[in-house]
């Protein structure tokens, strides 16, 4: 715009000095005078032209530049619109990511929660187990000694198994299972054996040992001559220990080598009785 003035005023002097030169050449008289005022209007004509084709070129750039600066600004708006439209959609991302996420939270809370759940429930488990065991050692400590040290290490091994995790809750309900299934199979089994015997005075005798679950375990020599009982006997502390009864009358006796005899099939199949006063746990001995 500046440019723009700038050529007009140059213009309006230049027209100016032209119009007094014209003047000047009308009044003076001397051909020399015209030839150079006619010098100077072709001069003045030249400049004249060239400041016509800068003024035609500033005009050119100036539409130029217009042309641009409106491209530039119709890209900067489209990019504008682009850019909203991109963040637009970005922020709607961002919140459904940030649904997804809380959901999925929620979710990972729920199931360690669950979790948590099952591993106390587990871990009760584990202790109920382990309770169990206690009480089961106490009563295979506390019932005949018929294989105990055997039946008392299959109880430990279970219980240093829950106690160290080593064994799981299902592994340990099993075996456990078996191990309470065993005890009953112990108090209902009728079984003899022949064994090495240590008396009540320490003598150490072979014997038929007859066990009859857990109500009655009695013996006989192998020779016929000695008979004896077992008797559970409490002690004032609490604990239980064991020991034969060996002042038993004739038909005590008799029972017991009747009872063995049919057993070891010396003697047919059939109903035996054994009397109270041999079995284990008898009126007066607790």
């Amino acid at each position: 715009m500046r440019l723009k003035q700038n050529t007009s005023a140059t213009r309006a002097l230049l027209a100016a000095l032209l119009a007094l030169f014209c003047a000047a050449a009308s009044a003076a008289e001397p051909e020399d005078e015209l030839r150079e005022l006619a010098l100077e209007k072709e001069k003045l004509q030249s400049e004249i032209s060239r400041l016509d084709a800068q003024i035609a070129a500033t005009d050119s750039m100036l539409r130029a530049d217009d042309e641009r600066q409106k491209r530039l600004e119709e890209r900067c708006a489209a990019d504008e619109a682009r850019r909203k439209a991109e963040i637009d959609a970005l922020a709607s991302r961002i919140r459904e990511m940030a649904e997804d996420l809380r959901r999925e939270r929620s979710k990972q809370a729920k199931a360690k929660g669950r979790a948590d759940e099952i591993k106390a429930r587990r871990k009760a488990i584990s202790a109920t187990l382990l309770d169990f065991c206690k009480k089961l050692e106490a009563q295979v400590e506390n019932s005949l000694p018929w294989e105990r040290e055997e039946r008392l290490d299959r109880v430990k091994s279970l219980e240093r198994d829950l106690e160290t995790g080593n064994a799981g809750e299902e592994e340990a309900f099993s075996r456990l299972k078996s191990l309470f299934a065993e005890e009953i199979r112990f108090g209902d089994e009728v079984v003899v054996v022949n064994a090495p015997l240590a008396r009540k005075d320490g003598e150490m005798v072979n014997a038929k040992i007859l066990r009859v679950g857990n109500q009655w375990m009695v013996y006989e020599d192998e020779n016929g001559a000695l008979y004896g009982s077992l008797v559970r006997k409490a002690g004032g502390d609490g604990k239980i220990s064991y020991e034969w009864n060996e002042e038993l009358d004739l038909s005590e006796r008799e029972a017991i080598r009747f009872a063995i005899d049919v057993k070891q099939a010396k003697k047919p199949p059939q109903m035996v009785l054994l009397p109270v006063s041999l079995s284990v746990v008898r009126e007066g001995s607790r």
